[in-house]
């Protein structure tokens, strides 16, 4: 039984909608009315529904508003739009986020009523495509495992369209950067590359991956020449950067699990290449094998003296000026791995261990070995070292009352809208006196501690829950969410998505 929600503003239309269908004949149960978009989101979100007949002009948040909103959440869901506006705008834009259909005042019985088994019936539709496309999926990571039988592999082959005649063939994998692309525009460059030409197979591997199948070519300088091409296309068209990873030519699609597990490993260049990159064996190959020289001594006796700019300056300086492309990837694990291990020992020198927010050695280390994004991994140092020199500096200070008074207030009420004049009239000081106490302290002004203290916060959300970024930003503080963004990739260098990203948790 499909549920089913109204949201109208009008209490008689309401009432009226609800009385005139008959629920139980079209196997429908409605579950919520509500009077506006925003109790009608809140209400999803307790308890989604399949089918939503809405308003268009409602107060706090109009129809179209509410669809938006509940289709990034969940694009199966269907919506019927009622207006008593017989306007041109409205139902350009109903059909442009495939609504099932545009009603207008006053409403017809039996028009609803069909408008609704129309509804269910595309729901239905929607959700076999979806499952014949997961089953699609599973079938082909199933058979890129390289597990298939004989008897496996010629059902795989009848299964998936695979060629069963000898041929050059080549496999290759892209990657696209998740970061602050819409899931449209994905989707958009998925059906134009699967569009460009026959010689040419797209695959989808969820989450963000495609499999490309190339025929027709001979040589790899001329494939790694398309692919290129293709790569830029992509980037002009759509504005989406892509990074992308040639395996071996093969002549048998029993070889293909073998030439994608190729192509894979070498996925993880994106690490030093970067998005924009395609690359291929003999690429790889041609790598410099050099070491990147950390002076430990050097970090060590910036971190102990507290002296975060230059210790930051020093990991930025190592990450822009030695991870470059052409260096090896033993290289850069090497270097990440010998900073960890640095930052490890004076956490287990000043018995910094037992701080909640910094992390044992091997949480860097999984991050790193599991991470594609270089900047990623500067941001997990970066945060790493901030933390400690602040617990540095709380083991070793000795704050006068009021600044310590003011520390424990930010930390038990950073999400308030605190300001040092509040503070100031609640201690009884002159806010300007105050401000300079707390600066000449705590080495950084007020409004400085208390963005630091929020984006802290924010962080540990961000990598230990998979709550929304816009509910973590409103949770520390941040209603503006783009503000929260700003703010917080100043203090870590790098976007809240993509620290996320970089975890995977």
């Amino acid at each position: 039984m499909r549920k089913v929600m109204i949201v109208e503003d009008e209490e008689l239309i309401l009432q009226g909608i609800k009385s005139i269908v008959h629920w139980d004949a079209l196997d429908l149960k409605l579950i919520h009315l509500a009077h506006s978009g925003q109790e009608a989101l809140e209400m999803w979100e307790k308890e989604p529904v399949d089918i939503i007949i809405t308003d268009i002009e409602m107060p706090e948040m109009n129809g179209l508003e509410l669809l938006k909103k509940i289709r990034s959440e969940e694009e199966l869901v269907r919506f019927i739009i009622l207006t008593g506006y017989d306007e041109f705008e409205y139902a350009r834009e109903a059909i442009r986020l495939e609504v099932e259909n545009y009603i207008l005042k006053p409403i017809n019985e039996e028009e609803l009523e069909k408008q609704l088994k129309e509804a269910a019936a595309k729901l239905e539709e929607l959700e076999k495509k979806k499952i014949r496309y997961i089953d699609e999926k599973t079938e082909w990571l199933q058979f890129l495992s390289g597990k298939a039988s004989e008897t496996g592999y010629e059902h795989y082959c009848e299964r998936l369209h695979l060629y069963t005649e000898k041929g050059r063939f080549w496999v290759a994998v892209m990657k696209w950067s998740t970061d602050s692309v819409k899931e449209n525009r994905i989707t958009d460059m998925i059906l134009s590359l699967q569009n460009t030409e026959k010689q040419l197979r797209v695959v989808h591997l969820p989450p963000d991956c495609l499999l490309l199948l190339l025929t027709g070519a001979d040589k790899s300088q001329e494939v790694k020449e398309y692919f290129q091409m293709l790569q830029n296309e992509i980037e002009s068209q759509f504005d989406i950067l892509t990074y992308i990873s040639i395996g071996p030519a093969f002549d048998d699609f029993r070889k293909l699990p073998e030439c994608y597990q190729a192509a894979m490993k070498l996925q993880k260049y994106l690490l030093v290449d970067g998005f924009g990159s395609c690359v291929d064996e003999e690429h790889i190959q041609e790598r410099e094998r050099e070491d990147i020289v950390i002076d430990r001594t050097l970090l060590r006796k910036l971190i102990l003296k507290k002296e975060n700019e230059r210790a930051l300056g020093y990991i930025e300086d190592l990450f822009i000026n030695n991870v470059k492309k052409g260096v090896s990837l033993d290289a850069l694990y090497q270097m990440t791995v010998q900073i960890a291990m640095l930052l490890q020992e004076i956490k287990r020198e000043y018995k910094l261990e037992n701080y909640e927010t910094l992390h044992n050695l091997p949480d860097p280390l999984e991050t790193i070995y599991r991470s594609d994004d270089i900047f990623g991994i500067k941001a997990l140092f970066i945060s790493e070292m901030n933390e400690m020199i602040r617990y540095l500096h709380e083991e070793d200070s000795q704050y006068t009352p009021v600044v310590r008074q003011i520390m424990d207030e930010v930390q038990k009420n950073y999400k308030e809208d605190m300001n040092l004049k509040t503070l100031a009239y609640k201690y009884h000081m002159n806010a300007s006196y105050l401000g300079q106490i707390f600066q000449k302290e705590v080495g950084c002004s007020f409004t400085q501690y208390l963005s630091s203290k929020k984006v802290e916060m924010a962080k540990e959300l961000i990598l230990n829950t998979n709550r929304k970024i816009s509910d973590i930003a409103k949770e520390v503080g941040y209603p503006n969410t783009s503000y929260f963004y700003r703010k917080f990739k100043q203090h870590y260098g790098v976007a809240p998505v993509s620290l996320r990203e970089m975890k995977k948790y």
